[in-house]
């Protein structure tokens, strides 16, 4: 259990390494299209293979899990021209600092890229107990019951009815 507990507290930490060298290379972009962002995902995932983070398996988990949230993150700010706090279903205040200026910085570019880019599915993408997630609110599937996060953070079962599938407010069926 320990070994777990520390496996996903890295996987946390690597989400928020990852999210802040995705910020930095798109800040050195000069194109903001799906395929950089994808190269760019990519690339801060090979780093944190290559610095001994994570292992090659775990940085693909983690790779997709920060794909997942930035693409939605960016399809909402798209959609709906609101700002991230309404994305995120709280005050943007209550984020980390360092967390929130590498989401929003991602999330805009992703925006862009979410006007191109619209062949989503219709449902939207599902969060999974035990996957990382970065901040925001989610929604149990089976009752609705509401989970935030105000840092990156492991998504744990339902606390109300242990179902293990979320979506976004906007996305629940």
């Amino acid at each position: 259990m320990n070994d777990d507990k520390s496996t996903r507290e890295q996987w946390r930490e690597a989400y928020d390494d990852m999210l802040v060298r995705v910020k930095t290379a798109l800040e050195e972009a000069e194109e903001a299209t799906l395929p950089t962002m994808q190269r760019i995902i990519h690339s801060a995932r090979d780093s944190a293979v290559e610095l001994g983070e994570l292992t090659r398996e775990e940085a693909e988990k983690v790779a997709a899990w920060l794909s997942r949230d930035l693409h939605d993150a960016g399809r909402h700010l798209a959609e709906s021209g609101q700002e991230l706090g309404d994305w995120l279903r709280f005050d943007v205040h209550q984020v980390e600092e360092r967390v929130l200026d590498a989401m929003l910085s991602a999330a805009d570019r992703t925006r862009l890229e979410m006007l191109q880019f619209q062949h989503d599915l219709a449902a939207g993408p599902t969060w999974n107990s035990g996957e990382i997630s970065g901040p925001g609110t989610l929604h149990c599937d089976s009752c609705g019951t509401r989970v935030s996060f105000h840092a990156t953070g492991v998504i744990p079962d339902c606390p109300n009815c242990g179902h293990t599938a979320y979506h976004r407010q906007q996305y629940r069926k």
